[in-house]
């Protein structure tokens, strides 16, 4: 599959006309570059006054990575989007930067990533970032195709931030963070209860979404809600001065 026939421009119009949130349109585009790329995970990092967050993924693979990453500030996540560069990572084994984030990946079973930038230079910049189990695992996929899904999308994130870059802009931010936070609070409660790891309890957690037709997010707003009693709390994203 080719760039031009994969996803261009008209696509990514498609997907703005079709999504009703930022939140959707960047849901939309993780999905895709997995299925493109074959990956076990995807997610897009978004950096605002400083502090990163997963603001969408696929696959049950990307969030803890992405979280090591943000817990010691490096992470080829995070130099992607600093400085706007794509970090293609092929043998984390082999990795000699970020501390001992490369082990972790590898003991996590990912050996290979790649991170590309979106709207690079901006102050709403984010990350793409595809995580794999094999080494060199990116050597057989078009590279190509995935770079222009993320120069597409860079356009449409810039035109949503002038669109939007005030409160209606920070609300869909907030709106993503607290969709990732209940999700992990869920995700806690579920290995809890049945002593298996996040990949496992994300696996629970999807097909019971799945079986009872309904969104993930509000599955693990209800299985918190009845295990405490009240709707789960998610941390505030700070306002832009």
């Amino acid at each position: 599959m080719s760039a031009d026939n994969a996803y261009g421009s008209s696509q990514l119009t498609q997907w703005l006309l079709e999504t009703k949130s930022l939140e959707d349109f960047l849901q939309t585009l993780a999905d895709a570059a997995l299925e493109l790329s074959r990956a076990e995970g995807a997610g897009l990092t978004l950096e605002r006054d400083g502090r990163p967050l997963t603001v969408v993924s696929a696959g049950a693979a990307a969030t803890k990575l992405d979280e090591k990453q943000y817990g010691q500030d490096d992470g080829p996540c995070l130099q992607s989007l600093r400085t706007g560069e794509e970090l293609l990572v092929r043998d984390m084994l082999r990795e000699t930067r970020w501390d001992d984030y490369p082990a972790y990946a590898a003991a996590c079973g990912i050996r290979s990533s790649l991170s590309l930038p979106i709207a690079a230079d901006t102050h709403t910049a984010c990350a793409l970032n595809l995580y794999a189990g094999p080494p060199n695992a990116f050597e057989q996929v078009d590279l190509q195709a995935l770079r222009s899904l993320a120069s597409q999308a860079t356009g449409a994130v810039a035109l949503a931030q002038r669109i939007a870059d005030t409160q209606d802009f920070a609300d869909q931010m907030q709106a993503a963070m607290q969709s990732r936070s209940v999700i992990d609070q869920a995700l806690g409660v579920v290995m809890g209860q049945n002593r298996c790891t996040a990949d496992e309890a994300f696996g629970i957690l999807r097909s019971a979404s799945q079986h009872r037709n309904i969104k993930l997010r509000d599955l693990c707003v209800e299985l918190i809600t009845n295990l405490t009693g009240r709707p789960p709390t998610a941390p505030e994203l700070r306002h832009r001065p």
